[in-house]
């Protein structure tokens, strides 16, 4: 079997666009996570400007230190809350790339199969047994490819679940941590 003109365009299109398509979404997670720090650096910039002007109409080292203590739990919770923000878009950004490569891959395993089919029928009498082998391979290849993206899936549960505990803990402690105001 032998490729035309046509498929090799064909194919060579369909690889462009998808690499333009990726870059798209390239772009999108890159922007997000501009506009995240744009944002978090406002925010940082006011809360300063404002404890600043808290700190210069404190009366007494009492107050001075209650206004430091209340500060570290706000501060934990926007970290934390900054990094299920960034969390959010890598992954996001991963699962577009990730479903791309799937797609991909699926159209390639379909069309090696097919390639395997039509060698298998056009194979000498004979051959069956090296044709029953090469399906063997390939069925083999195909599911070890599929265990493979199923343990990476589960892996990126768990560390999602992983990343969601420790950031809620890292609140918690920030919570138990701050002094109660008098």
């Amino acid at each position: 079997m032998s490729l035309t003109t046509e498929q090799i365009l064909a194919a060579h299109k369909a690889n462009i666009e998808t690499l333009f398509g990726l870059t798209s979404k390239a772009f999108e997670g890159v922007e997000k996570l501009v506009e995240l720090n744009v944002t978090a650096s406002r925010a940082a910039l006011n809360e300063a400007a404002s404890h600043t002007q808290a700190v210069l109409s404190v009366k007494d080292v009492q107050e001075l230190m209650a206004l430091q203590a209340g500060m570290l739990q706000p501060l934990a919770e926007k970290t934390a809350s900054y990094s299920r923000h960034l969390y959010d878009i890598a992954s996001g950004t991963s699962g577009e790339f990730t479903k791309a490569v799937e797609a991909k891959a699926g159209e390639a395993q379909k069309n090696f199969a097919n390639l395997v089919d039509t060698a298998a029928k056009n194979a000498p009498a004979g051959s069956e047994t090296a044709v029953a082998v090469m399906k063997s391979a390939v069925s083999a290849a195909n599911n070890a490819f599929e265990s493979v993206q199923k343990a990476v899936k589960q892996a990126t549960d768990a560390a999602e679940a992983n990343f969601n505990a420790v950031a809620a803990s890292a609140a918690d402690a920030a919570k138990t941590a701050t002094p109660r105001k008098r």
